[in-house]
């Protein structure tokens, strides 16, 4: 659990798979959390949610690092 979140928080699996399928598993397995499909080096807020992870992709569609609830 990360930081007293609810439920899954890490989904290191999904490095390597596709963006949208990752996002799709990654809210299946964790209802509490809206799974944001992003590129890599997108500007993104610091603050810490519960209810989000950030799916990083490549130019491909291609999960890149580890979601996990940011």
């Amino acid at each position: 659990m990360a930081s007293g979140c609810e439920g899954k928080s890490s989904w290191p699996e999904l490095v390597g798979k596709d963006g949208q399928a990752a996002a799709a598993k990654v809210e299946k397995e964790n209802p509490n959390v809206n799974a944001i499909v992003l590129l890599e080096g997108t500007p993104t807020t610091r603050d810490f949610r519960c209810d989000r992870v950030w799916v990083w992709v490549n130019k491909d569609g291609i999960v890149v690092r580890t979601p996990i609830i940011t």
